[in-house]
């Protein structure tokens, strides 16, 4: 089954409680929260402490994506905060193998994320150890961006990869994503499919929602 996960950097954060529930009503089980540094991308989101805080407001599992440089300090606090699963950037890390099995020994699902300018080859080494693989569809950094579709040959490689491996991985995909594009997200292989501006930004977030996960339903159904 797909996963429609909304992304809280999107959300309005004066009633992020509110924008929570709101997602739990309208079916989703993941939360896509992002985390930036201010110096691997050019931007300065949350940290630790509003984690810990949407931890106890939800049950829901927390997907945190560090778009940071110092990840095997600050992924166990993520941790200890409340995340399920934490995703690490394939650029940033010089120990790939070391750091994603740190954050599964911390107790955590562990993901690795390539830029769109980052080839799948150069996961090659870790594909049998990583829990997730997300594909940056957008350059990180910024909400709203367009969506970039040559990002779907690297689903489709994935896809293909771990057919012919016979690997477990879940294939995730952030950056653009919404109504217009889920189904082709889905077709190449998509697995998890993290929306924030297409899901907050709209008139009904709940509505918003439960349209892309009909639509990757659909979807899924082509792909099988």
């Amino acid at each position: 089954m797909v996963e429609i996960l909304p992304s809280l950097l999107s959300a309005n954060f004066a009633r992020l409680g509110d924008d929570i529930a709101r997602m739990e009503r309208a079916g989703v089980s993941m939360l896509h929260v992002d985390v930036m540094d201010g110096h691997f991308v050019p931007n300065l989101t949350l940290g630790p402490p509003v984690v810990k805080s949407i931890r106890k407001v939800t049950k829901l599992t927390l997907d945190v994506h560090l778009m940071i440089t110092a990840a095997d300090r600050y992924a166990p606090v993520f941790i200890e905060a409340g995340a399920d699963q934490v995703s690490v950037h394939q650029e940033a890390c010089p120990h790939l193998d070391r750091t994603l099995r740190m954050i599964q020994s911390e107790g955590a699902l562990a993901g690795v994320v390539i830029n769109p300018s980052t080839p799948v080859s150069a996961l090659e080494e870790v594909l049998e150890l990583a829990d997730y693989v997300l594909v940056m569809s957008v350059n990180p950094g910024f909400g709203g961006q367009q969506f970039l579709r040559h990002t779907l040959r690297k689903v489709e490689a994935l896809a293909a990869r771990r057919r012919s491996s016979g690997a477990t991985f879940r294939i995730e995909m952030d950056g653009g994503l919404g109504p217009e594009n889920i189904a082709d997200a889905v077709r190449a292989g998509c697995d998890w499919a993290v929306a924030g501006s297409s899901i907050f930004g709209s008139e009904d977030p709940e509505t918003t929602v439960k349209r892309m996960q009909q639509l990757a339903r659909e979807a899924t159904a082509v792909r099988a």
